[in-house]
């Protein structure tokens, strides 16, 4: 996961480059206070370190004077290089990088690079399963029996399973999960929130076949369904804006809580199928309803105007829903709040 990320490690900061933006785009803000040089440590990210120069941190490449072609192979930042803030003739802003060590090819491992956000964060999203389209577990294959004496499974037993595909080895273990309804359209279950219970090997392929259980977050029984297992194709991509006004609202805030914060996983009523994309940077509005009473004492409904107060990136992406991480919040993320093209 992390060779992955660093593969565009300076791209977190970054959305339209200079040679792609709008020419009607405001010119990159930068940051209140902001420092004429700093000196990279362990333990930065990239979207951290753009903060100290921007209010709008993924537009970096802007200032860095990168464009897209270049993105798709940025530079990588590591620990002792300086980031510098210069101004050229014209009085315009730009970003240098000075690196303390300068052999031809870097000896130092890709982990040692600083990655755009903590990687420890997102990798448990990337590995395990998050969403399961509607009817998929209703025809998938299931448990039917489980090893004698046991009523549930756990690492090292063995479950027999009807209806799985002789072809396939490795499979997930699922169970049905919480719906996840637009709320745009309340009556519309976009799919399900994956109960995740663990893993499973199929061992001696019939109807029904023999499976031994890998491992087991949550106990495993009879009627629990299997998915088969498939890592999500992890691509090289630049977190940018949408080129696209894209408009959408948060679903849920994973693991089942109702509100979250920074680093929190929510999942977006759009996906690929609306134009959403892996990579996609969009800003977090709150969406308030103020139930008040008027002069006659009756009830009375008040929308609040939305105001911006966050950011996500999209890291993965469903039909009609994607799950993105929160990188900058400064109040509570909650069910129904708009997430925009920022």
């Amino acid at each position: 996961m992390i060779r992955i990320l660093s593969a565009f490690v300076l791209a977190i900061f970054g959305t339209l480059s200079a040679g792609s933006a709008n020419a009607a785009d405001p010119a990159p803000r930068l940051a209140d206070a902001v420092p004429n040089q700093y000196v990279v440590v362990p333990g930065d990210t990239l979207w951290d370190i753009s903060a100290r120069f921007l209010k709008e941190p993924w537009r970096w490449p802007e200032i860095w004077r990168m464009n897209r072609a270049q993105i798709k192979n940025p530079h990588r930042i590591y620990p002792g290089d300086v980031i510098v803030l210069e101004r050229d003739a014209g009085g315009a802003p730009y970003l240098r990088l000075e690196s303390k060590q300068r052999p031809q090819i870097r000896a130092e491992s890709l982990s040692q690079a600083i990655p755009p956000i903590p990687p420890n964060v997102i990798d448990p999203f990337i590995a395990t399963p998050l969403f399961v389209e509607q009817n998929t577990l209703q025809t998938a294959p299931r448990i039917v029996a489980t090893q004698q004496d046991r009523v549930f499974l756990g690492k090292g037993d063995t479950a027999y399973v009807a209806g799985a595909d002789p072809a396939q080895k490795q499979w997930q273990v699922f169970r049905n999960g919480q719906p996840l309804y637009d709320p745009e359209d309340p009556k519309r279950i976009l799919g399900y929130e994956a109960f995740h219970l663990g893993s499973a090997t199929q061992m001696k392929p019939g109807n029904p076949a023999v499976f031994e259980i890998d491992t087991a977050k949550q106990e495993i029984g009879y009627g629990d369904r299997l998915v088969p297992a498939v890592r999500p194709e992890l691509v090289d991509y630049v977190p940018h804006a949408p080129d696209q006004k894209i408009e959408g609202r948060v679903v849920s805030v994973y693991g089942g809580v109702g509100s979250g914060g920074r680093l929190s996983i929510v999942a977006l009523n759009r996906g690929g199928a609306d134009g959403v994309e892996v990579g996609h940077v969009l800003a977090l509005e709150r969406n308030r309803t103020v139930v008040q009473r008027d002069e006659d004492d009756r009830h009375q409904n008040v929308v609040i105007p939305a105001v911006r107060f966050g950011l996500v990136f999209v890291f993965r992406i469903f039909e009609h829903v994607s799950y993105a991480l929160a990188v900058q919040s400064d109040g509570t993320i909650e069910v129904n709040d708009f997430l925009r093209t920022p």
